[in-house]
């Protein structure tokens, strides 16, 4: 019987590159028709793996697929897989840690530009008959101004140059590992906040980053810094965010991702000119979303050879008895 692989949803416009790299593995694809929970768990009854984006593969869907063997994320980040029951039942949880650097980081920095220079005021003003560069706050002088990187991993690390090219001084916290050179370092989040124009987040979601921005450290920030968020919205708390943009605590935000996601469609963030809204978009481009569905297909494809995928997301599970006894009977 050929391996049967459940995908929950993907990036692109299709899934010819999955379809691929898999067949090329013996395997057969299932796409869901929703990420509602219970259909999830009834297709994952008899499937070999899973390969999500953003549905939530949660505890009961996992146990529901009995003969699992992985779950591979179409993406970085994996807070919609419940990977401590993935680890307990034995299934290698992988992800595509490395695809997009170049898209988020040039994304972060686009939103970075438009909220300095009140693009978004400015061109709405333009786009409904008005000629009035004063219909938005005059824009400080970027040169000189200093980003406040919290995160250096390869998007943080990636926009160091794209920054300094701009004459933005960045700083960083000093317990990041592998701080470029150039780059100044802060012993405390307080401080960089505090000392930052702008504030630009580059983490992972995880039980000690939920939450990350609060009331108490947005009120650190000085009143003229804006805020960039393209990491996971579930780092800072939106309705705190809204207050400070609100009474004036904070000139500007830059949102790829919100917590939650998407905003209701009246959420007051939506109306706010210091506010820009992008659609969990920064990662993508024609060349990333190919990567993408490359290696995160390539990652189930190994584990049905009987081999590591490339980036193991759990690796304590390599070893467990479970998946020892499914690579037996393979």
């Amino acid at each position: 019987m050929r391996p049967r692989i459940l995908v929950t949803d993907h990036p692109g416009a299709d899934l010819e590159v999955e379809r691929r790299v898999l067949a090329e593995a013996g395997a057969d694809i299932v796409v869901a028709q929703s990420g509602g929970e219970e259909h999830l768990a009834e297709l994952a009854r008899d499937v070999d793996a899973i390969v999500t984006c953003f549905a939530q593969v949660t505890e009961t869907v996992l146990r529901s697929a009995t003969r699992c063997l992985t779950v591979a994320r179409t993406g970085v980040g994996v807070d919609n897989i419940d990977v401590r029951t993935a680890t307990e039942l034995g299934m290698v949880v992988s992800n595509v840690p490395v695809y997009c650097t170049d898209e988020v980081a040039d994304h972060a920095l686009a939103l970075m530009l438009a909220l300095n220079r009140q693009l978004v005021p400015l061109s709405r003003s333009a786009a409904g008959g008005g000629w009035d560069r004063q219909a938005a706050p005059l824009p400080a002088r970027l040169r000189g101004k200093v980003l406040g990187l919290v995160g250096m991993g390869e998007i943080g690390r990636a926009l160091v140059p794209r920054a300094r090219a701009l004459g933005l001084e960045v700083m960083a916290l000093r317990r990041h590992r592998e701080v470029p050179a150039g780059v100044r370092t802060v012993d405390t989040l307080e401080a960089l906040l505090a000392q930052s124009d702008i504030v630009s987040l580059h983490l992972p979601q995880t039980e000690q980053t939920l939450g990350l921005l609060g009331a108490r450290e947005l009120a650190l920030m000085k009143p003229t810094a804006v805020l960039v968020n393209t990491a996971r919205g579930g780092l800072v708390d939106t309705e705190a965010l809204l207050a400070a943009l609100e009474r004036g605590a904070l000139a500007g935000a830059g949102l790829d991702v919100t917590d939650p996601e998407p905003l209701p469609a009246d959420h007051r963030l939506r109306s706010l000119d210091q506010v820009i809204l992008t659609p969990h978009a920064a990662f993508a481009s024609e060349g990333s979303l190919t990567e993408l569905s490359q290696k995160a297909a390539t990652n189930v494809a190994d584990v049905l050879r009987g081999t590591v995928p490339a980036d193991v997301v759990n690796p304590g599970v390599l070893d467990s008895v479970s998946l020892r006894l499914e690579r037996s009977r393979s």
